[in-house]
């Protein structure tokens, strides 16, 4: 069960940087975890920050011989235990600490768990014993339990695939299972399919007497992530998470050499896309609607897609933004709110692993592009994955570097001078292939002092950008830069 992120007072510097193992501000003991990753900048604001997030981060995480295996905390503090919507929001950062191990052996337990007695659900919190968080679970017939979750669990499992490699992602029986059976079984059995899901009933697979006095029958399959209201038939995180999975598992399929199972979750990631779009899209707020209220009508505010975008991208690592509204082409504004620790509750292990993976693919503007292995015997340029660096300094920093960030076999080095300059270097592993990203429209770019022709696009903003592609091989530095810095 979810406690709201709520909104405290101002934290003094030397506050949250005691703060590391849940509210007990104790300083980090002797046997605690460390992460390799490291960044250096002229803004001492950002490192503070990021160098907190970490720590918190790593004191959350537990790699001894706990019965459940390698684990980071991802729920309220106290509970010892991890809930799915958490870990799948904490999973991108715990990667880039350097945590690939401890986001298989979690995910994998959700995956071991799910069954046909509890409707195809998982555990919604398993804790450090490897049991269901008794908090959240009495017994099959009556637990606590997110719609979204399974949907959130697949892409996750996607994006991890995508970071580590890993092919367990890909292979694995037990996460083979949850993906097919969420997609099929799962659907099906809480009326999630595209013809059903704007008339299903809130209260689906009751079991027994319907009673509303009890704590569980009511939640057994929320709608959406907002437990507040127990009248809504369906929010807009369980189609936005829906689609997020259905594209996942297409992509999986790929990879699995499975084109025609692919392409019809593709068509079905579409037709969820269709149904957002036309329907759920306000026009006169520009923005989407929030949920489906028991009468079947949309109401409510969504933070996803604002102004005149309809930004679908359901990434459970979002800058973490409390108003929902904050666009993320605006750096000043993603600087400024990732940089401002006020608004949190600094104890919730969400607050530190997201932090460190907002500063690294938001502010660093470090992100993975896929492409189908479907294309590999068309496409004569084919990688399976690419690195894609866009500088989200804005004004304020005038220089940042992120040091020993892991991305598949590899450890990477990332600096950013201003908008203009960015260095990568490969400090371990194979060659890998690099799109170095910049603002506005350039004919060319200088890749270690060389013009390149560069590729101008539009991002889902409107921002026109430009781009070149190079090869940074074992131990290799290239540096990009637009002339004009």
């Amino acid at each position: 069960m979810l406690t709201s992120i709520g909104l405290l007072g101002r934290a003094s510097h030397s506050a949250f940087a005691q703060l590391v193992t849940g509210a007990s501000k104790v300083k980090a003991g002797a046997g605690q975890l460390q992460s390799k990753l490291e960044i250096t900048s002229s803004n001492a604001k950002l490192v503070e920050v990021f160098e907190w997030a970490r720590t918190q981060a790593m004191a959350y995480t537990f790699d001894q011989n706990d019965p459940v295996g390698s684990w980071y905390e991802a729920v309220e503090p106290g509970r010892e235990a991890f809930c799915i919507r958490d870990t799948c929001h904490q999973a991108l950062g715990a990667h880039m600490l350097g945590l690939a191990r401890c986001n298989l052996n979690m995910l994998r337990r959700f995956a071991e768990h799910i069954s046909d007695s509890k409707d195809w659900c998982s555990y919604w919190e398993i804790d450090r014993f490897n049991r269901p968080a008794p908090v959240d679970y009495k017994d099959d017939a009556e637990f606590w339990y997110n719609l979204p979750s399974n949907f959130d669990l697949i892409d996750c499992c996607y994006r991890m695939y995508v970071w580590t490699g890993d092919p367990a992602y890909i292979e694995d029986p037990m996460l083979l299972n949850l993906y097919d059976r969420t997609v099929n079984d799962y659907v099906e059995r809480w009326g999630l399919d595209i013809d059903h899901i704007m008339t299903r009933p809130r209260l689906l697979n009751v079991r027994g007497i319907f009673d509303a006095k009890k704590k569980f029958p009511k939640n057994r399959g929320i709608p959406g992530y907002n437990e507040g209201d127990h009248s809504y038939v369906l929010g807009f995180d369980v189609l936005a998470s829906q689609r997020a999975a259905y594209l996942a598992y297409a992509h999986i399929q790929q990879v699995r050499q499975n084109a025609t199972l692919a392409a019809t979750f593709l068509a079905k990631a579409a037709a969820v896309e269709k149904l957002l779009r036309e329907t759920w899209w306000n026009k006169t707020d520009q923005c989407f609607y929030a949920r489906l209220n028991k009468d079947y009508h949309l109401e409510g505010r969504s933070g996803r897609g604002s102004g005149t975008t309809q930004t679908l991208d359901w990434n459970a690592e979002g800058i973490s933004d409390t108003s929902g509204f904050l666009r993320p082409d605006d750096t000043n504004a993603v600087v400024a709110r990732l940089l401002d620790l006020s608004h949190a509750r600094l104890e919730y292990p969400e607050i530190s692993f997201t932090r460190v993976g907002d500063i690294v693919s938001a502010i660093m503007g470090v992100n993975l592009q896929f492409t189908s292995p479907l294309l590999s015997s068309v496409e004569g340029n084919w990688v399976e994955v690419t690195v894609k660096t866009l500088s989200g300094l804005g004004n304020t920093i005038d220089w940042a570097e992120i040091r020993n960030l892991p991305i598949r076999a590899c450890e990477v080095s990332i600096r950013h001078d201003g908008n203009s300059r960015t260095t990568f270097t490969n400090q371990r592993g194979p060659a890998l292939i690099w799109r170095a990203f910049f603002d506005g429209r350039h004919e060319s770019l200088l890749v270690n002092g060389q013009p390149v022709k560069a590729v101008v696009e539009a991002d889902d903003h409107g921002r026109s950008l430009s781009s070149v592609r190079v090869t940074v091989g074992a131990g290799g530095t290239v540096k990009v830069e637009t002339g004009k810095g």
